[in-house]
């Protein structure tokens, strides 16, 4: 009948999945996070039972939290397929398309949601989330006030809610947002690392005893205990207890890594796989062909090597315009295959499929530009291994290499949690090898495509700000614009680690931390080799 609400649909019935022990069995493994113990269990049961639901989000859970987001993804959208009105299968389907950067189809999966049950409010923060992701911060911030006023006891709400402000420059609402989320959960390891995470805050001796109280109680759950352990090592850095801190800082990354199945080797593999397809003959027979737009300027690199200072100098121009770090190259440059298949297929690509990959880009990215200016700026440090890719793609984008002392850099990497895409960062050996590589990469390129790149080196900033930026400009072919060097003036919002630190005139704090470290880091030392030995601006004082 027109007009006519929308029929709920029966959720499932859980009551074999209660019942049965296996499935409790698997319950308490993913609670105690045994995924080895829990993956056989799913699997059995899902053999024996291809329409039980329950052990379907189960098992996407568990994907989810190794990484496995295609798998999750696949297993709750069967799981709704089978059961329309199992509402927590629905919202998880959006957590998954969200954290793979479909904050699009994310909204439209709680649209869904909301139609089924329009009472509830459970799918409001990720809402608020996904609309942050897509730069719609304002109606992001409406939405979780509108939800706190109603649910004021979510300390995971007041903690997004905090991390939006964040973005935007409320740091002082921010600093209370998250110091809310604690007084209704002190356990909350996120909160206390987003805390220390501002960089500016720093934690009094009741923080301290606070989080090793918590720390100290069984059957703290295994996301709360690593990022205690990674705010623990900053109030201790702070407070100049080196050991200290990287006790907690190592055991952080060593639980961290626990979860992760991060291959060095890998990546050692793609480099040498791409040092030996990138001949100078290779571009040269590909000449034309690929998008001719000279829209994007990448900075890429490592993490914590300076690109949001970099950013945010470019994004005060008049010409261009800062995003944020976009997954698009990646999610393009992954169809070509995994393993060794990507080589081949970007060799045979032909000058139509680079320039439909090169237009596929700008349409993919074109929701985050909230301007008209002809320039925008993607800074995904990851981008430096699909080098080659975006050259082929999008042959007249500019090219931003960040350069960092590597002691300083890679320390300041084992130091910072980052929740997803940096698996190299959770041991300094990974993380010497992945810089090692990195560098190899760039430099090869730097032979076979002379003055492609534009390199700057994060100490020459801190050194010579005025120089630099000027330099940065005209290899940009941009003319020079007085507000570049005032950056700190931009009100933009900006949605990394450095948030608060370039919201301030150039300074050297945080430059020379790794020194009162230096005394753990030779496996780094090792790892990195010649990258460090050859590094042309030598030991940063």
């Amino acid at each position: 009948m027109s007009g006519a609400a929308p029929v709920k649909p029966s959720p499932p019935d859980f009551s074999t999945a209660i019942n049965n022990p296996a499935m409790m069995e698997a319950a308490l493994a993913l609670f105690d996070n045994r995924l080895s113990d829990a993956e056989p269990l799913l699997r059995a049961e899902l053999k024996a039972n291809p329409f039980n639901v329950a052990a379907m989000r189960m098992l996407a859970e568990l994907a989810g939290r190794i990484g496995r987001l295609k798998d999750a993804e696949n297993l709750l959208t069967r799981a709704v397929e089978l059961a329309p009105g199992f509402i927590a299968a629905r919202s998880n389907l959006a957590t998954v398309l969200h954290r793979q950067n479909r904050s699009m189809e994310a909204i439209a999966v709680l649209d869904a949601l909301a139609e089924i049950d329009p009472d509830t409010m459970g799918g409001a923060n990720l809402r608020a989330a996904a609309l942050g992701r897509l730069g719609d911060y304002d109606e992001a911030l409406a939405l979780y006030e509108t939800v706190l006023a109603q649910l004021p006891g979510q300390p995971k709400i007041w903690m997004s809610y905090g991390h939006t402000l964040k973005t935007v420059g409320r740091q002082g609402d921010c600093v209370a947002a998250y110091r809310k989320a604690l007084a209704f959960q002190p356990s909350l390891g996120e909160v206390w690392w987003s805390l220390a995470n501002l960089k500016t805050v720093k934690f009094v001796a009741e923080d301290i005893a606070a989080m090793e109280a918590e720390l100290a109680k069984p059957g703290l759950a295994h996301e709360d205990r690593f990022h205690l352990h990674f705010a623990l090592g900053k109030a201790h850095e702070d407070a100049r207890a080196a050991e200290a801190a990287f006790t907690h800082y190592a055991e952080g990354n060593r639980l961290r890594a626990e979860e992760m199945d991060y291959q060095a080797d890998e990546i050692t593999a793609r480099v040498d796989a791409a040092i030996t397809l990138f001949t100078p003959a290779f571009f040269g027979t590909r000449e034309g062909g690929g998008c001719p737009a000279p829209d994007p300027i990448f900075i890429l690199g490592m993490p914590r090597a300076g690109s949001t200072l970099i950013e945010q100098i470019l994004s005060c121009h008049s010409q261009v315009e800062g995003t944020m770090e976009l997954p698009d190259i990646p999610a393009l440059a992954g169809r070509l295959g995994e393993g060794d298949a990507w080589a081949g297929s970007l060799a045979a690509m032909t000058p139509e499929n680079r320039a439909r990959a090169g237009e596929a880009y700008l349409e993919r990215t074109r929701i985050q530009r909230k301007s008209d200016k002809p320039f925008f700026i993607d800074k995904l440090p990851n981008n430096w291994a699909h080098i080659g890719y975006i050259r082929l793609i999008l042959p007249n984008a500019k090219i931003i290499d960040a350069r960092r002392h590597p002691l300083a850099c890679c320390f300041s990497n084992f130091k910072q949690h980052f929740a997803r895409g940096q698996g190299f960062s959770y041991s300094l050996t990974d993380m010497g090898r992945y810089y090692a590589d990195y560098v190899r990469l760039m430099g090869h390129v730097d032979d076979v495509l002379p003055g492609y790149v534009t390199r700057i080196f994060h100490e020459d900033v801190l050194e010579d700000s005025d120089t630099e930026i000027r330099k940065l400009l005209a290899a940009l072919g941009l003319p020079f614009e007085d507000a570049c060097l005032r950056f700190w003036e931009n009100d933009r919002a900006v949605r990394t680690a450095s948030s608060e630190q370039v919201r301030r005139p150039i300074n050297r704090d945080g430059a020379d931390q790794w020194q009162m470290f230096d005394g753990w880091l030779g496996p780094l030392r090792d790892a990195l080799g010649p990258a460090l030995t050859d590094y042309p601006k030598g030991c940063p004082a």
